[in-house]
């Protein structure tokens, strides 16, 4: 009899705190970023963005009449503590569906807990190629693989620069490690010779030693996979070093966002790099979004942020699509997905190895006078691209 009665008073309670959560005012959603730590910039870029997104769809009456009520914790770009978050989230918060983290070794572990708890996870930044290979059916990815972040500039490096030789340059992450075995083949399909692919450490402080081996091999390009602090510090040294080179090139990431610039000054001109999205693309929203962000906060957004933002409105699609919002409900509807946003179309495809991944464009940005200009695709193009570019000693 008393086995009876706790289980009805546990049923209870549950209908109870479940008719509490569906009946209240707000969707909350929790996302673990990195706020504090190296790549805290980027965590911050996609922090406001998703703020202002939510402000916006909750300004239109929000989702279904729920507000959506952001919060965010952050992880310092550390997978366990990133999983931690997560694993809190689920369990103890019933949170529905995850979205966020930045670094690829912090999305491969919130990953492994979405789909051990089949919760949906939407990765929005983080590109190493292994995260949607798996086979996951819960985890979802919005933005280019590695394997394709550079289709965009090896077409512009073999159609213009004509280089028979290459150095690759990564950081010892999964990130830069996936990015670099990307170039490599991309460069064997070119028919560029690839005469040095080093690895280094992030945070290095003196990569003047890594360069003396690369100026010795007179490379005609020079790739580089980075985060903004040591693409900014690789670009100066190399102009110290007067390493001459048709082309010095970057794989996004920190090549791709203002600090880059502010940081690498003058040696940073007539640098291209890769990148997934840029305020002069004519995708829907896009320039509206890069000019509010702009007008806030006295800088423009990278991918990472566009990224981010348009996210949210994945997730706004997704949640007035699903059956329910219980965990299956809305990874069902992300499977739907066939959406237009300011970073460009979204919609999860199983092809190629890849498992709901998103494929869309990839883009060149060259750095023109101290502003970063999409070069390539030329039908994306807001400004022709500077080649052949002048050695140091040309430069004034």
């Amino acid at each position: 009899m008393k086995r009876i009665v706790v289980v009805l008073l546990t049923l209870l309670l549950s209908g109870l705190f479940s008719s509490t959560l569906f009946a209240a005012d707000t969707f909350d959603l929790v996302i673990p970023l990195p706020l504090t730590g190296k790549t805290a910039k980027f965590g911050e870029m996609m922090k406001r963005s998703y703020e202002m997104a939510a402000e916006e769809i909750n300004a239109k009456g929000g989702v279904k009449k729920k507000k959506i009520a952001l919060s965010f914790e952050d992880s310092g770009a550390k997978p366990e503590t990133a999983r931690a978050i997560v694993e809190k989230l689920i369990d103890t918060k019933k949170q529905p569906i995850i979205v966020g983290e930045y670094t690829s070794a912090c999305a491969k572990a919130v990953a492994a807990v979405a789909e051990e708890r089949k919760t949906p996870y939407l990765v929005v930044a983080s590109a190493d190629d292994d995260i949607t290979q798996k086979k996951y059916k819960y985890v979802f990815r919005q933005n280019p693989v590695n394997a394709h972040y550079s289709d965009s500039l090896i077409d512009f490096i073999a159609k213009v620069v004509k280089p028979k030789t290459m150095v690759i340059l990564y950081e010892s992450s999964a990130f830069g490690t996936s990015g670099a075995e990307a170039m490599a083949k991309d460069a064997e399909k070119a028919g560029i010779k690839v005469l040095l692919k080093e690895k280094y450490e992030a945070g290095s402080v003196d990569f003047k030693p890594l360069l003396s081996k690369v100026k010795a091999t007179q490379a005609d390009v020079i790739y580089m996979v980075s985060y903004v602090m040591d693409a900014s510090l690789l670009m100066k040294q190399i102009k110290e070093l007067r390493i001459d080179a048709k082309l010095f090139a970057g794989g996004a990431a920190g090549f791709a966002i203002p600090e880059f610039i502010d940081n690498a000054k003058e040696a940073a001109e007539y640098v291209i790099t890769a990148t997934l999205w840029t305020p002069q693309l004519k995708y829907p929203g896009a320039k509206e979004y890069a000019d509010k962000y702009k007008a806030k906060y006295k800088d423009f957004p990278s991918y990472h942020g566009a990224s981010a933002y348009s996210a949210i409105y994945v997730v706004k699609d997704a949640l007035e699509r699903a059956k329910s919002w219980t965990p299956d409900g809305i990874r069902d509807a992300l499977k739907a997905t066939n959406t237009m946003t300011a970073f460009g179309p979204v919609r999860f495809e199983d092809k190629e190895g890849y498992q709901n991944q998103n494929f869309t464009d990839t883009f060149v940005l060259q750095v023109i006078k101290g502003e970063h200009e999409t070069i390539w695709p030329e039908k994306y193009a807001n400004k022709k691209y500077i080649f052949p570019i002048p050695t140091w000693r040309e430069r004034r």
